[in-house]
């Protein structure tokens, strides 16, 4: 019986561990498909708030399908949970907005890489959202991303587009953050599709009025780039990193979003021919240094922990 006792538990869990690293997996495919959005957002010449706008309008509509298909849940509990969708909404209309105005101002390379700032917030917010206690070695993980980062900013002058880029890209990671630790509260009530769904239909309300503020003109080729943001980079992508956070706390996911830079950097230079320079790549070296270790550790605590 013992023995039988002690194989269950090893069984239960490797199925756990093995549960885990999936996750991490997927949230590592989700960076990949959000650092490839700046990379899109530089192709069209529309602006954020219609980029934004039509991101989450396709995405809505290709989760709402899915939603259908699979034949999920999409109900919401009750008001207070409405409310929480409609605040998680507007988050991230003001997350994406300034993130891709960060991009159109700047970089690819500048607006990822001040966007990569987040699990700075996120590693002092999260302990008062879910009252667990702050590491000291989740601070210095996120003091070794912000190093890299740093590494990677040529200069701050005020009024350059450089400055600029900066300052919409730190807006951009302090709304994710947000946004990702009232994902982690939403994921606890309902799927990762569903929660989706609810915060790009949100936000597509919020912006529908620019595009008859704005009255952009879309070409054939920016229309179907568009889509591909929506759907892809946005709608998949999301849901793949919202889903992740069954398992992987929001420090680990914010420790793998510093990615991002990387990965968006080299789409850029593989697609607009942008080559990184040398602070550039050492920046890059720290982050994905950071970002892999911080993975590994993740799935050994989970099995420790068990």
């Amino acid at each position: 019986m013992l023995e039988r006792k002690i194989e269950s538990n090893n069984f239960y869990r490797r199925n756990e561990l093995n549960k885990n690293n999936k996750q991490i997996y997927m949230i590592h495919l989700a960076i990949l498909l959000f650092g490839s959005a700046g990379v899109i957002g530089k192709y069209v010449s529309v602006s954020a708030l219609i980029v934004t706008l039509w991101r989450v309008v396709t995405s809505a509509i290709f989760l709402f399908a899915l939603i259908k298909i699979k034949k999920i849940d999409y109900k919401i509990a009750n008001r207070k949970d409405l409310k929480f969708f409609i605040i998680a909404g507007i988050v991230m209309a003001i997350h994406w907005t300034s993130f891709m105005h960060a991009i159109q101002v700047s970089s690819v390379a500048i607006g990822t890489i001040t966007f990569a700032t987040f699990p700075l917030y996120v590693t002092f917010l999260e302990p008062f959202f879910f009252e667990e206690k702050l590491k000291f070695r989740n601070i210095i993980e996120a003091l070794l991303i912000i190093v890299g980062v740093l590494i990677t900013i040529p200069e701050f002058s005020l009024g350059n587009s450089t400055t600029q880029g900066v300052l919409w890209g730190i807006l951009g990671s302090f709304t994710y953050a947000i946004l990702s630790l009232m994902n982690r509260k939403l994921t606890s009530k309902y799927v990762g599709v569903t929660v989706c769904f609810y915060e790009q239909l949100v936000a597509a309300i919020i912006l529908l009025p620019s595009a008859f503020i704005l009255k952009p003109v879309i070409s054939g080729q920016e229309m179907i780039l568009l889509t591909v943001l929506g759907v892809i980079c946005t709608a998949v992508a999301h849901t793949l990193f919202v889903s992740g956070l069954k398992t992987v706390k929001v420090q680990t996911a914010s420790i793998i979003s510093g990615m991002e830079p990387v990965y968006a950097t080299f789409l850029a230079f593989i697609f607009l021919g942008n080559a990184p320079s040398i602070k550039e790549v050492i920046g890059g070296i720290v982050i994905l240094t950071v970002t892999i270790y911080s993975s590994l550790r993740s799935g050994k605590e989970l099995k420790s922990e068990k």
